[in-house]
């Protein structure tokens, strides 16, 4: 796992073992900034990565000059690892908050040019992701949202994606407000 763009490209990122995370590929994370290349100004942007374990596209973002990015993570070594991890590198504007996702968007007032949530594939209530962020208000006009998803399930129709990518086990369905 590395930085794949920005300032810190090619720095490698190295987590404990025991974090419980099912990090977002190289592959399928360069395939996602190529997508983000064509549609979003990062530089500037306000980010929200959602269940962001070990901070792989929260550093990424903050590397290829991202404002400020929230990351989101329920697992106090993910969230311990990601602070240490963004303090090395002077990546001030990350900010990690401890929480449940579905908590942290029930209480979440802000909004945000992008969005991305990589929830575990078991989760029961992933497909209900962007449409609670949709019904919350939380992404700015334009914005972008993407959620990961395995390519064997079936998202809700309702909002429907603007598209989907399969990168092999691995989906990504992106969203526009």
């Amino acid at each position: 796992m590395r930085i794949i763009g920005g300032k810190h490209k090619g720095i490698r990122l190295q987590p404990p073992k025991d974090l419980p995370v099912r990090p977002t590929t190289d592959r399928a994370k360069e395939a996602l900034f190529n997508i983000l290349q064509h549609r979003i100004e990062i530089v500037g942007l306000k980010a929200l990565d959602l269940f962001s374990g070990t901070g792989n596209i929260a550093l990424e973002l903050a590397s290829r000059g991202a404002k400020s990015v929230t990351a989101v993570d329920k697992s106090h070594k993910c969230a311990n690892f990601l602070k240490l991890t963004a303090q090395k590198m002077n990546l001030d504007q990350i900010q990690v908050v401890r929480a449940d996702t579905f908590t942290f968007l029930a209480k979440c007032n802000d909004q945000f040019d992008f969005i991305f949530a990589d929830p575990p594939y078991d989760m029961e209530k992933l497909v209900e992701i962007p449409k609670i962020i949709m019904e919350r208000g939380l992404l700015a006009e334009d914005g972008i949202l993407v959620l990961e998803f395995p390519s064997t399930i079936r998202l809700l129709d309702q909002p429907a994606p603007l598209e989907l990518r399969k990168y092999g086990y691995s989906s990504f369905a992106i969203y526009q407000n």
